[in-house]
């Protein structure tokens, strides 16, 4: 396999655009990352394209990627539609990087792209219930509310609005990060508080980002004090609904050679994985998989300088300190009470704001992530900039098989 590399990105602000078609928000990030990138849309010889929810929103099916191409008059290219709920664009640069690896082609367009915000509140919800087994959703849900003590009241209330039915308040995942929240205050002594520091971090990096879709720092006092989703998760330590898109090009080694953009990105590894029926006791996606590609990249976790990770809620970031090998198993609290994660602190996480702030457009998340990296990498971060950082990391998962993620892409990226 040859070495590839990233040589621009681009995104649009995450954020809820009743006024704009995917297309528009696809062109804006697209032909950022090509500006950034110094090349022009006849360059791209290859794309593959991450979106989730299309299919249910707009009802565009199979062909979603060709679609907003056309609309910039790229085509006569392949294309590849990736679908992979949260870890869709994260899996099209898996894919791209495999095209260009094995020498197929020389530049290529790895692109996520998701428009989620509508005003039906219950078809909105109702998008991330699509990324569970739904034939066995009910049971499992059921279970876990009896597992993690979740009160149904809630969800009993009625909405005027939707002729008296029963209001849905949250996504079904938040139940399921409560209980894991639940069960490591339980087992580890995990707070409420420690939580509320992830939130705050994150809220307060999201300030410092022109790309996020919550640009308002809060103190852990503010967290807490904000209104409930489901205990012991506050609203800022949940990702909200947004749309949005994000970009990368990716060229071979081949090209560097003949063309030498400045400052490249070296993929050093990425890897996917999905999910498995497993006990509740042994090691879950993230670590298995994290245990894999320290292993092809010849690296460890005290090589990493900087990371981006699924924190779909607080609760997720202190999982994916443990699972990433940033700390012990138990240990994500203590993490991040000691400021270790904090832009200043060893190991700074989600310098972007993460979900909880930049926002969670489903399908373009895994390449929003890789965005946030390589401006760090390059030292083009601005106010949320990090000193000299050499290594990062994104980890994206998404969806559920069981107890754990349906999917999840890991990557690690150097500075050349």
């Amino acid at each position: 396999m040859k070495n590839v590399y990233i040589i621009g990105v681009g995104m649009t602000r995450f954020g809820k655009y009743l006024d704009r078609n995917m297309k528009s928000l696809v062109t804006e990030a697209t032909d950022a990352a090509l500006n950034h990138a110094g090349l022009e849309r006849k360059d791209i010889q290859v794309a593959a394209v991450g979106n989730a929810y299309q299919g249910i929103v707009t009802g565009q099916e199979s062909i979603r990627g060709q679609v907003v191409l056309r609309s910039m008059g790229i085509g006569d290219i392949p294309v590849t539609n990736v679908e992979n709920a949260c870890a869709s664009s994260s899996t099209a640069a898996q894919v791209l990087w495999m095209d260009i690896a094995l020498g197929l082609h020389d530049i290529g367009l790895a692109l996520g792209m998701e428009k989620m915000y509508m005003e039906d509140r219950e078809k909105r919800l109702s998008l991330f219930s699509s990324s569970m087994d739904v034939e066995v959703m009910e049971k499992v849900m059921k279970a876990i509310k009896g597992m993690s003590g979740q009160k149904e009241e809630g969800e009993k209330e009625k909405d005027e609005e939707s002729g008296g039915k029963p209001k849905k308040k949250r996504s079904a995942f938040m139940d399921v990060y409560a209980m894991g929240a639940k069960m490591w205050m339980d087992q580890y002594g995990l707070t409420q508080r420690q939580l509320a520091m992830v939130a705050g971090k994150n809220q307060t990096n999201g300030s410092l980002n022109p790309y996020a879709q919550y640009q308002k720092a809060m103190t852990v006092e503010e967290v807490l004090a904000a209104p409930e989703v489901a205990y012991p998760l506050t609203r800022p330590m949940c990702s909200p609904v947004g749309d949005g898109a994000a970009a990368a090009v990716f060229c071979s080694e081949d090209y560097l050679k003949r063309v030498g953009p400045a400052k490249p990105i070296k993929i050093r590894a990425i890897e996917l994985g999905s999910g498995m029926d497993r006990a509740m006791d042994a090691p879950d996606l993230g670590v298995r998989l994290s245990k894999r590609i320290y292993e092809k990249a010849g690296l460890g976790p005290e090589d990493i300088n900087v990371a981006e990770v699924h924190d779909a809620s607080a609760w997720s970031e202190i999982r994916a300190y443990e699972d990433m090998g940033f700390c012990g198993e138990g240990e994500g609290g203590e993490f991040i009470e000691k400021g270790h994660s904090q832009l200043t602190g060893k190991l700074p996480v989600n310098t972007s704001g993460g979900l909880e702030a930049k926002g969670h457009p489903v399908g373009a998340t895994g390449i929003g992530q890789m965005a946030e990296i390589v401006w760090q990498l390059r030292g083009e971060a601005d106010k949320r900039q990090i000193d000299n950082p050499r290594i990062g990391m994104c980890e994206n998962g998404g969806g559920n098989i069981g107890i754990e993620e349906a999917s999840m892409v890991i990557s690690i990226l150097e500075k050349v």
